[in-house]
């Protein structure tokens, strides 16, 4: 089985139902949508229609905070020349060229400076200001070509706005009847933009993931993660944002704060940038998504590559075969092992803190058992995520009466087979779980499962019982 999940972004070259299927086939995990393009009705109804045609894949929608996009350049890649001028424009609904970038945010060029950075997409490239006004003009610094509706990175003295924005409020207020899985919010700064976020949603079973890519949100990291359910790591804006040369550490520890907290961690950005156009990726490219692997990420997610590429689905098929081999080579053991102290799961309450400790000691009975499966039994599919924190080398499989819940475990490392159970006794849960073992192929007679559930003593809502069970 392949633990880590792959996320791949519908867009123009992929939203066509016969090549969402394809994309399930290939091994896509997780669906991402993004409402900063289009307006909030056809987002909508691209979302029923993906889920329609999903309906037992993750659907994760992308709200933009306060990004700002050139207005569109077009399908066809325009090339910017190192040397050459361009001139920064307000406007909405405009096209854009090599000669005239338009900017879709109201009173920002007239706050850029002589001197300012503008970078263009993921800071391949570069403007340097070198006239303010209201037509700000700028020389081109690090050339190169783009197509679409690029994001534009200014200086973030520029962007004070709180989270939600009034827009992102819209989106979240049409998206508060929608069927899906994880709501994913950028630039987010500190706890409050997530609280504020979560407050406005309005849900319960959304799991609100928190997208970092600014230097406050690296500074106030700890925060941000104890009010998340999930963490991205958007190497993109990250990358522009702070030094270039820090973002391979800040990756690492971004991973290995979220993991210890028990969170989905997702590394993004220009994984396989290369195969937008080309048939196998670079070198460089495989190493670093391997590497992603390694650093203990729980899914890897593409984005141009499948939302405009030429090959979709060979993309997936690539990314596919990168993660099996990579996770060959993990440290299993070791990794579960060096873990440490499990940090404080949500707000720190007696029966997380108990969940927290029933799932280190199912890791620990597992690897010394050498158990064939290790089994959660999960309302909100947290006992599985905490017990997936261990990467054990062994299939996580949960039971949960909640089909959200089911879809929501597709972006946890190593939940192998998730199971819908009216069930809520032990025994009869232990039961439903030998024989979904077994039926299967996960274990046969002779193997021992750990099976982690909550006890008649400790209620429905706490994991607070750890049984080794020898299946017969």
């Amino acid at each position: 089985m392949r633990r880590t999940r792959i996320v791949a972004t519908i867009g123009p070259a992929s939203e066509s139902d016969e090549l969402i299927k394809d994309l399930i086939e290939a091994g896509v995990d997780v669906f991402r949508l993004s409402f900063a393009h289009g307006d909030i009705e056809s987002g909508v109804q691209r979302l029923r229609r993906v889920r329609a045609l999903a309906p037992n894949v993750a659907l994760m929608v992308d709200i933009p905070g306060p990004k700002i996009r050139a207005g569109s350049f077009g399908a066809t890649p325009v090339a910017l020349e190192n040397g050459s001028r361009v001139e920064l424009v307000e406007g909405f609904g405009e096209t854009s060229s090599a000669a005239r970038i338009v900017v879709e945010r109201h009173d920002v060029v007239g706050l850029l400076r002589v001197g300012d950075t503008v970078h263009i997409g993921d800071g391949g490239v570069s403007l340097e200001i070198v006239a303010a006004g209201d037509a700000a003009r700028a020389i081109v610094v690090a050339g190169g070509s783009v197509q679409g509706k690029p994001g534009l990175s200014l200086p973030s003295s520029l962007l004070n706005d709180r989270l939600p924005t009034v827009e992102d409020r819209a989106r979240l207020e049409a998206l508060r009847e929608e069927s899906f899985e994880i709501l994913a919010v950028s630039f987010v700064r500190s706890a409050f933009d997530i609280v504020s976020t979560r407050s406005v949603l309005s849900r319960d079973d959304v799991l609100i993931m928190a997208k970092i890519e600014t230097h406050e949100g690296v500074s106030n990291l700890d925060e941000i993660i104890a009010v998340s359910d999930a963490i991205m790591v958007a190497r993109g804006d990250l990358g522009v944002r702070m030094p270039i040369e820090e973002v391979p550490y800040l990756q690492k520890m971004i991973v290995r704060h979220g993991i210890r907290y028990a969170r989905p961690v997702v590394v993004a950005t220009q994984m396989l940038e290369s195969m937008t156009h080309a048939q196998v990726p670079t070198r460089a490219e495989v190493t670093d998504v391997a590497n992603a692997v390694l650093d203990g990420a729980s899914a890897v997610m593409l984005s141009g590559e499948t939302a405009i590429g030429d090959d979709p689905v060979g993309t997936v098929v690539t990314m596919d075969r990168i993660l099996r081999q990579a996770e060959l080579h993990f440290p299993y053991e070791q990794w579960g092992s060096s873990l440490g102290v499990q940090e404080t799961i949500g707000t720190g309450t007696k029966s997380l803190r108990v969940t927290a400790a029933i799932t280190g000691a199912a890791w620990r009975a597992a690897m010394e058992e050498g158990a064939a499966a290790i089994v959660a039994c999960t309302r909100s599919g947290l006992t599985a995520r905490a017990i997936s924190r261990f990467r054990p080398p062994m299939p996580i499989v949960a039971i949960t009466p909640s089909e959200a819940t089911a879809r929501q475990l597709r972006s946890s490392w190593g939940v192998q087979e998730v199971y819908l159970s009216p069930y809520t006794d032990i025994d009869d849960l232990c039961e439903f779980a030998i024989a979904q073992l077994k039926n299967s192929g996960i274990a046969k007679a002779g193997d021992t499962v750990v099976v982690m559930a909550g006890s008649a003593s400790g209620g429905a809502q706490i994991t607070d019982t750890v049984r080794l069970l020898v299946v017969g």
